[in-house]
């Protein structure tokens, strides 16, 4: 075991891999489409970029985009095939790892379960220099286990007061259980620049006030009609519509990422599942 922990650091040096959680608590705010159009466009931007459906019980990120899926994670779990098995190509030469959705059991890992979905990852061959994990709506167990894992946390915040104290407990919870305070956040769906300026200082309103935590505006994305049609269409609005003002600031987002730091040394997903395939020996 301990040769594999090295093996994987050393890959971490060789090729780092930017880990990035895109969560926000509440569903319905958009995250899946932030996580895909930004995905999409890191791709046309020449980064090889890997997308985990992590929305275990509810997936569907396959059906936003019409890609046909033969297998999915609880064939990996059930050790019918390799994770490396059930990746497949979407728009732009994006991995996707779909999920399953209506499946109880897999929002409800056992220990085991959750160990080989674990050993999964610490054996894939596909490469890639961004992983991005779409995260499930909530604060369950899952939730917090991708998003402590990544090197970075995208939170997707709109105007919604449900939506800013959904956000404000995932950020309570990862910085007073799990040790995260530094979070990214995403303007998404309104109206105006200002608006979403005015959106942020809600938030850092409250976590000043109450976190110990620190938030940098990454991306304010405008309410555009040409999301819904591109939902529709299942395809990106990054593709569909590659000039309306949504897909600009994807793009945007996109040139951003890139500039992200990426650590020297294993940290984020790899040094998680290491951890956690150790603990659960």
């Amino acid at each position: 075991m301990k040769d594999q922990a090295s093996g994987l650091r050393e890959m971490q040096k060789s090729h780092p891999i930017k880990v990035i959680a895109v969560s926000g608590g509440k569903g319905g705010v958009g995250k899946t489409n932030v996580s895909l159009n930004t995905a999409i466009a890191l791709a046309q931007q020449g980064q090889e970029v890997l997308v985990l459906d992590a929305d275990l019980g509810l997936a569907n990120v396959d059906v936003m985009l019409g890609l046909r899926v033969k297998r999915n994670l609880s064939h990996v779990l059930s050790g019918e095939c390799e994770l490396d098995d059930i990746v497949i190509k979407g728009p732009a030469g994006i991995n996707v790892i779909p999920a399953t959705s209506g499946s109880q059991s897999m929002v409800d890992l056992t220990p085991a379960e959750h160990a080989g979905l674990i050993r999964a990852f610490s054996d894939m061959q596909t490469k890639f220099d961004v992983l991005i994990v779409d995260t499930a709506a909530g604060i369950s167990d899952m939730v917090l286990s991708f998003t402590r894992a990544a090197q970075d946390v995208m939170l997707v915040v709109c105007d919604e007061p449900t939506s800013i104290t959904d956000c404000y407990a995932l950020m309570k919870l990862l910085s007073r259980d799990h040790d995260v305070f530094k979070f990214k956040v995403v303007a998404n769906m309104v109206r105006t620049p200002k608006e979403g300026q005015q959106l942020f200082a809600k938030l850092t309103k409250v976590t000043d006030r109450f976190l110990d935590v620190a938030l940098d505006l990454v991306a304010i994305v405008p309410f555009d009609e040409n999301i819904r049609k591109s939902v529709r269409k299942q395809k990106a609005i990054v593709e569909a519509y590659p000039d309306s003002p949504a897909s600009i600031a994807f793009k945007g987002l996109a040139t951003r990422i890139k500039k992200w730091s990426v650590p020297n040394q294993a940290t984020g997903h790899l040094e998680f599942f290491i951890e956690k395939l150790l603990d659960n020996k």
